[in-house]
């Protein structure tokens, strides 16, 4: 018999959005049990009360099932239809410039798209066999990521910044600017404000019908919100496998995601490891970012995301799991990107190789003047006398932070480079640079000699 046409009827308990539901273990026998992700339906008295739901635990003869649209209005004389496949999304050309929300329908008022076909989400990472070394950069045209820390295809990466920062005006930045072929959005408990920012901007840009969005609202049930990334992992694996598309993925906020898995777990009962996130937290990170890969026959998926760090502590359970699990971070506060706390492991696979030939000299020794810069402006802050040399590190700093720290700053790598040799030519004689004299004497302004 089909699976979805036996209905169960003995609800054990209901807390929260947890339903709890006896199968018999004979079900299992026949291979007509629920399985873990699966998907059911729950069914009221009332033909027209239709609820989603996902199987989350199974224990025993006792099934527990996430509630999409919440329990309330579900009685304990509900029946439940297990559907015998986990959740899907859809996949298609169709989708790209569309908006879905976390249970797979569209949110845009837009053709109904129940007839495309379906993908499984969830699945397993990919088969190391099948992937290449990190070795092509993602443009964004910011200065700070472009000429620091390079984001290389196939990186995993976060963000890690704090409540009241612009993130997420800055993360649409880099899906507009990024030489990506396809970008997927994930919302993550966001405010209706900025899942309308995110859609006008894109929009407005130019790049919407490049783009797919998967966003769960602060409003809507909270299971949706631990569907979302992998949702848009799964599209874009299936952009970078089947088309071979260069696919970036960005991810805003996974500390949201965090409070989601652990407010889901303390409706289970589970026993809570660190600041009541439970103890699963690595493997469910790392689940979803190892999603990110350069297939050696395909294109690439690239994921970066947005960490936000409760009271500024970088020690809190997700941003220092994720710390173990991404290739670098940017650290952006005070409306910049530092360039200290800042770090991409990838970055030496493309700096020089595929960028051009003064640019790991540019990097170094203008973080080493901006460092030196700093060192300066507490010797004037405690009123040190300052040499002919700490005037000019001083005029530097000012310039670096105008120039190259402000993140609304738009500039090619290349412009940034030049620009780098510029500010460098206005502050500093050429011996004092320190570089290879053959890189200044090709790229050192003659003009300023």
């Amino acid at each position: 018999m089909p699976q979805t046409l036996v209905r169960y009827s003995k609800v054990v308990e209901i807390v929260g959005d947890i339903m709890r539901v006896q199968v018999p273990e004979s079900a299992y026998l026949k291979d007509t049990g629920p399985r873990y992700g699966d998907l059911a339906v729950v069914e009221g008295d009332d033909e027209d009360s239709l609820s989603l739901a996902q199987v989350i635990n199974i224990k025993h003869d006792t099934v527990a099932l996430q509630v999409f649209g919440g329990t309330k209005g579900v009685a304990t004389n509900s029946s439940v239809r297990f559907l015998g496949h986990p959740m899907e999304v859809t996949y298609s050309d169709n989708i790209l410039g569309r908006v879905f929300r976390g249970t797979g329908e569209s949110i845009d008022g837009r053709p109904d798209l129940s007839q495309d076909s379906k993908v499984p989400i969830g699945g397993p990472s990919v088969n190391p066999m099948r992937r290449v070394l990190a070795s092509k950069m993602i443009r964004t045209d910011v200065p700070m990521i472009d000429v620091f820390n390079c984001l290389v295809e196939s990186q995993k990466i976060p963000i890690f910044s704090v409540a009241g920062e612009p993130f997420n005006p800055f993360l649409a930045r880099i899906g507009i600017q990024a030489d990506a072929d396809i970008v997927v959005f994930g919302g993550l408990g966001l405010i209706f404000d900025d899942y309308h920012f995110f859609r006008t901007t894109f929009e407005d840009a130019g790049v919407f019908s490049r783009t797919v969005m998967f966003v769960n609202l602060a409003s809507d049930p909270i299971v949706e919100r631990t569907l979302i990334p992998d949702m848009a992992l799964a599209v874009a694996e299936r952009f970078a496998v089947e088309q071979g598309k260069r696919v970036l993925v960005l991810l805003t906020d996974m500390t949201a995601y965090a409070d989601a898995l652990k407010e889901i777990g303390i409706a289970m009962d589970q026993v809570p490891s660190n600041r009541g996130y439970m103890g699963d937290l690595y493997s469910q990170l790392a689940r979803r970012y190892e999603k990110a890969c350069d297939y050696a026959q395909g294109g690439s998926v690239t994921i970066l995301s947005v960490t936000t760090m409760p009271g500024d502590d970088v020690t809190h359970p997700v941003p220092d799991n994720t710390g173990y699990i991404t290739e670098g971070q940017f650290y952006l506060h005070d409306g910049v990107i530092d360039p200290f706390g800042s770090l991409s492991r990838l970055k030496q696979h493309v700096i020089g190789k595929a960028t051009r030939e003064d640019h790991s000299q540019i990097m170094n020794t203008m973080v080493r003047f901006y460092s030196n810069a700093k060192d300066a402006e507490q010797k004037q802050a405690m009123a040190f006398e300052l040499s002919d040399f700490d005037h000019k590190l001083l005029k530097f700093g000012e310039l670096f932070k105008q120039r190259f720290m402000d993140i609304n700053v738009s500039i090619s790598l290349e412009q940034a480079l030049d620009l780098g040799w510029k500010t460098l030519a206005e502050c500093f004689e050429p011996q004092e640079l320190l570089m290879k004299q053959a890189l200044i004497d090709k790229y050192f302004p003659k003009e300023m000699q």
